[in-house]
């Protein structure tokens, strides 16, 4: 049996990415394809109980060493629980954060280093990379605007961060942009919510055909 595809969606807060995730896995499905759609931090029992300590309101005080090495061990039960499995049976996995928002939020918009971040989690992912990532870009004033009007979603830890730390996710994004251009491809979440997925679906169609 040939190996699923590795599908990742980034963004900062309020990019839209589970919209757009579970419009493409229904019509992913539709078509025939064996889909698995899961979320980092969590996917799995003990690394949902990982991301309720890491985005407690209550956890101001938390460290930022310790909030990457949770979100490292959080990957780690998901990856191989979860996301391994499921592409060893030919799935297409589609999953609302991996690695890179580690290396934007904590190696960059922390200040702990990218390379840094990095280095934790190739000891927890132990190599298994995305084969593609969408990167949902948009402007945080954007998407803290969108979540304030938001009444269904719960707000997190990092929903109250300064604009400013929103400010440097974005920039950390575009650095990693920069770095893996063959692997992560932008898409200008501002724009309305069909052309954003019409984006998205345009960048994949050519993935999955290549592949």
């Amino acid at each position: 049996m040939e190996r699923g595809i590795f599908i990742t969606f980034e963004g900062g807060e309020g990019a839209g990415k589970t919209t757009v995730i579970e419009r493409l896995a229904r019509e992913l499905t539709a078509a025939g394809h064996q889909v698995m759609v899961t979320r980092e931090p969590g996917g799995v029992e003990i690394a949902e109980q990982i991301r309720g300590v890491i985005l407690d309101l209550n956890n101001t005080t938390m460290d930022g060493r310790t909030e990457a090495l949770l979100y490292a061990a959080a990957r780690r039960q998901h990856l191989v629980e979860k996301v391994i499995p499921a592409l060893e049976s030919g799935a297409i996995v589609l999953c609302d954060r991996f690695v890179d928002s580690s290396l934007a939020y904590q190696g960059y918009a922390r200040g702990l280093g990218m390379d840094e971040v990095y280095a934790i989690n190739r000891f927890a992912i132990h190599d298994v990379m995305p084969d593609r990532t969408i990167y949902l870009d948009l402007s945080p004033e954007v998407g803290l605007s969108r979540i304030q009007s938001n009444k269904d979603r719960e707000k997190n830890r990092l929903d109250v961060e300064k604009l400013s730390f929103h400010e440097r996710v974005r920039e950390g994004y575009l650095k990693l942009l920069e770095q893996y251009p063959d692997r992560i491809v932008k898409v200008n979440a501002e724009e309305d919510r069909e052309s954003v997925y019409l984006q998205i679906t345009e960048q994949l169609k050519r993935y999955l055909i290549k592949s």
